[in-house]
Parts: structure tokens; sequence; C-alpha cells
């Protein structure tokens, strides 16, 4: 019996063999495979190391925080596996949207690009209400006392009306972004670089004042806590997804992109490790901060200035995550875009340094505003049932493609199929179970919005509807 009109329409899916023909112009293909794997790395290796590996020794798992990243690795390499065989296989703008889109047909792809547009916009916010505290506690080190009521947003302390230095950073990287992506990449790699010997120093200069004790007992909370310790590390191992929407602007996307992806996540994991034992082996777990472990372990053992140090290092090192994840808001709007799913005004790029302005400004002014006037706990809520659902999306999308099209030209497989990607898909389901009721309310109002948008507007202007093609004269400002 054939089917409906309507059903045909809701299982529309873009064809693969048609996306690299049909999404051409706009983007300027500038990034290798070093460049790639340094934007990854910029998303993956930030609060996780600075903030999140401290606070879950303290609390959640002891010593055993080691044990929290490595289960937090390999369920995330479950799912990076998956994102590599899409990346080789789809190199194009919008990650999971575009992979979604491909496989599982338009309404998963477009409520996949519609959540990760939210989550996304608030991790940049969230990473700059962070790097702003670590300013404010700088500047109070050197006796630099601001107005109060520029130190955070509403509500969050006396005389509170705005966290400016959040606000800016927002601002600021959207400027970084909008210079073209050549400029800067270099910038990214730069930072990653100096991130990447502070946490080198630390490993290196740590080791020496490691003390065996302080990994007795290695298990205080239980293995349980170690494991309850890894759904929240587990938020600090993901970052190459969002790197992954570079496609289009990189000069080798299907060989690239599946090494950049387990590259970055390969030297992100092994540095997190390194970082857990020398953590816990300098102080014991009990005495540990959670805001500033790092710090607070260096000062602890007589070397406060290499604990200064380590501060500034990571209010440097924890903006690579803003970069990392505003590109990736960008990048998936400039696909919907392009695709019809959202106006094709926002898909306009700059004539001259190729990256979509209009959409770039956009998400900078709109993660300034939830940086600067949301507290940090409020934007946090914003984030992480997106990502997760993503993971779902391409784990399972890459097991249905592997059985509907098994002859399609892959540059990277994901291995033991379809056993990875399950991993991948049970783990992120058993992380979902964790959010809180205020978080999934959130998203059922953006889901709810996004169902208004789609069916009042997307369904009828995307590419699939209209039968169009893009122009790549369309993508470009005059």
């Amino acid at each position: 019996m054939p089917a409906s009109p309507v059903m045909r329409e809701l299982f529309r899916r873009k064809p693969i063999d048609q996306i690299e023909e049909h999404d051409s112009g706009g983007l300027k293909r500038v990034l290798g495979l070093w460049q790639l794997t340094t934007i990854g790395i910029g998303g993956i290796i930030g609060a996780g190391i600075f903030s999140l590996a401290g606070e879950v020794a303290n609390k959640n798992a002891g010593p055993a925080v080691l044990i929290s990243f490595l289960i937090a690795g390999v369920a995330s390499a479950a799912a990076a596996l998956s994102y590599a065989e899409f990346a080789g296989l789809i190199p194009k703008a919008g990650s999971a949207y575009t992979y979604g889109y491909a496989v599982l047909g338009e309404p998963v792809g477009w409520f996949i690009g519609w959540d990760l547009l939210l989550e996304y916009t608030a991790i940049v916010a969230v990473v700059a209400i962070g790097i702003s505290g670590y300013i404010e506690y700088l500047l109070e080190q050197l006796h630099l006392h601001l107005p109060v009521w520029m130190l955070g947003a509403p509500g969050t302390g006396a005389g509170h009306k705005v966290d400016l230095f959040a606000a800016v950073l927002c601002l600021l990287i959207a400027l970084l972004l909008n210079m073209g992506m050549k400029a800067a990449a270099r910038f990214e790699a730069a930072v990653v670089a100096i991130k990447i010997v502070v946490v080198l120093i630390v490993i290196v200069v740590g080791f020496f004042y490691i003390k065996s004790g302080n990994y007795h007992p290695y298990f205080p909370f239980g293995f349980g806590g170690a494991v309850t310790g890894a759904s929240t590390v587990f938020f600090a191992v993901f970052g190459y997804d969002a790197m992954s929407t570079a496609a289009e602007e990189s000069v080798d996307a299907k060989r690239h992109l599946p090494k950049a992806i387990l590259y970055s996540l390969a030297i992100a994991m092994v540095l997190y490790f390194l970082v857990c034992l020398v953590l816990t082996g300098m102080q014991h777990y009990s005495e540990i901060n959670p805001k500033s472990g790092l710090s607070s372990a260096f000062k602890s053992v007589g070397l406060p200035g290499l604990g200064s140090l380590i501060a500034a290092g990571a209010i440097i090192g924890i903006t690579t995550v803003l970069f990392t994840f505003m590109l990736g808001v960008t990048r998936i709007w400039f696909s919907m875009s392009r695709d019809g799913l959202l106006p094709k005004w926002f898909a306009k790029t700059h004539p001259t340094r190729h990256v979509p302005t209009r959409i770039t400004w956009i998400a900078g002014a709109v993660s300034a505003a939830i940086a600067g006037f949301m507290p940090i706990g409020s934007a946090a809520e914003l984030t992480n049932i997106g990502i997760l659902l993503a993971f779902v999306v391409v784990c399972a999308a890459v097991i249905v493609l592997r059985y509907r099209a098994p002859d399609l030209p892959r540059s990277f497989k994901t291995p033991l199929m379809p056993v990875v990607p399950l991993i991948g898909i049970g783990f992120s389901i058993w992380l979902i179970t964790f959010l809180q009721p205020v978080t999934w309310l959130r998203f059922a109002i953006w889901f709810v919005l996004g169902m208004i948008v789609y069916f009042g507007y997307s369904r009828r202007h995307s590419l699939l509807a209209t039968g169009a093609r893009p122009d790549a004269s369309e993508t470009a400002d005059a």
C-alpha cells in the first residue's frame, strides 16, 4: 500500500549522494588535519581538567575519579567512532543535524539541529560565566576591586546587575569567528598550545609531589561513586561533535575529519588521566577544593605561585571551549538555513572572509545576553539533553545506514558494528535519566516552539519540499 503524501513528507530524507553536489558555495576550505584536531582539543579540554576533576574527586569518587573519566571516555569514544564514520561519509557542515537529516528523515534532522542551537549557545554562556569567575578571583588577588554591579547576573549577589566579563567574552569570540576561519583557527591553535603547556606543567611538576598514601582508600564512595562521577565528567569529554560542524572548512574532510575526531579525544583523555593521577596524589581527596582543585593542590604543597599560574592558564585555556561551541552553533544554523528549514537570509556569508557573519553576531549576542543576565545554574540547565539526544541519533543512524547502504564509500568504518554504537546509545540514554525535571521542562518548551516553527515554516520551505537547488551566489553577501 503506497504511503500517503503526509507520511512521505514526514520521512523524506536528504539524499547522501546529492549532498556534496547540492551544498555548494559559502564557506572556504582552509583547515588542515592538525587545525581541526586543535579545535577538537579546544572543545574537550577545559572545565573538565580545571574544575570538574577536583569537584568529582571531592564529592563523588575520591582517587577513583580516574575511573570516572575512563568510563566516560569509553562511552564518549563509542559516540566518537560513530561521528567519525559519518564525518568521512558526509563531510558537510551541520554534524548531527546533517547526519540525522540524511538517514532518519527531515523531522529528526530538524529537531536535533533546533535543539543543538540552544544547547551550544547555552554552553558558550555557561563557560563564559565560569571564566568570569576566574577573572574576578585573579583581580582580587591583585587587590583590584571593581564595581559590584558588573560582577554577576541579577539575583547572584547584592548589587549585581550584569556579568559584564562573561557577556564581553561571548562578543569577543563572535568577533574572532567573524575575522575569517583561517585567522580564527590560528588563534585557537595558539591558545590550545598554551593550555596544553600549562597542563603538562601540572603533570610534570605535580608528579614529584605525589604521596601514595593519598590514593587510599581508592574507592571511598564505593565503585558506585565512580560511576556517578562518570555521569558528571561525561560532559567534559565531548567537543569533537561541535568540531565536526566545520567539515566544509576542511581542505580534505573525508580523510581529515575522522582522524581529527579520534586524535582530539585520545589526546584529551590521556591528559585527563594524568591530571587526575597527579591531583589525587598531591592532595587527599577530602581536602581538594571543588572549585579550583589544581590551584589548591599546588598551594597545599607550598607552590602558591604555580597555583596562580594555573588559574591564569585556566582562563586562557577555557576560552577555546567558547570558540569551538560558538563555531558549532553557527555552522549548524548555516546548514539549516541553506537547506531552507530556516530563512536563507541567515545563510549569507561574507564575500571575502567566507564566514556566516549574520549568524555569528546573533549567536554572540544571544549567548552574551544569557551569560550576562542569567545565573550559571539556570544557564547550565539549558544544556546537556540536546547533546545526549544528538549522540543517540548519530549512533542509531550509523547502524541504520550501515545496513541500508553497506556499499557507500566510507573513509572510516565504526568497528564492532553494531556493538559500539549501541554502547553509545545506551550510555547516553542512561545519562539522560540523571537530568533534573527543570531541564526536561525547558527542553519541552523549546521542543514545542520548534514544532511550531517546523510545521509553520520549515516543512514548506525546505529544499526537499520546493525541489529547489541552492545557488552558490545566494550564500554570499553583496
